[in-house]
């Protein structure tokens, strides 16, 4: 299983799991040696596509940081957290993680909108 390095080790994805809220995004950033970017991508593409058939699934985008850096951000809009933590704790989604190379190191997060006036609408 590729290690989890929370965004806030205060509040780790297992803690954030457990709120009721929705929509919500998830930021996933991925760290990882340059080698196993190759394997990293065809091991996302499986996990990605497990959790495209997931209830309350709304959309995904994969990014790549600029230059050298095998950085990967990943961000997925679900319907709640109530349909990501039944995808995220899923049997088959913990085993696919398994198969992600031993230098990836993923840094979930949830995140909600936020509503500012005359720039952002939730």
């Amino acid at each position: 299983m590729s290690p989890l390095r929370p965004l806030d080790p205060v509040f780790p994805i297992e803690r954030q799991i457990g709120i009721d809220a929705s929509p919500v995004v998830l930021v996933n950033v991925f760290f990882l040696d340059k080698a196993d970017e190759q394997s990293f991508l065809q091991v996302w593409q499986d996990d990605a596509a497990f959790m495209k058939r997931q209830p309350g699934f709304i959309a995904t985008q994969l990014h790549r940081a600029l230059g050298e850096s095998p950085t990967y951000l990943n961000y997925a809009v679900w319907e709640s957290t109530e349909h990501f933590r039944a995808a995220f704790t899923h049997p088959e989604f913990r085993s696919k993680i398994a198969a992600y190379p031993s230098s990836a190191v993923a840094s979930p997060h949830l995140f909600q909108k936020v509503s500012v006036p005359g720039i952002c609408v939730a």
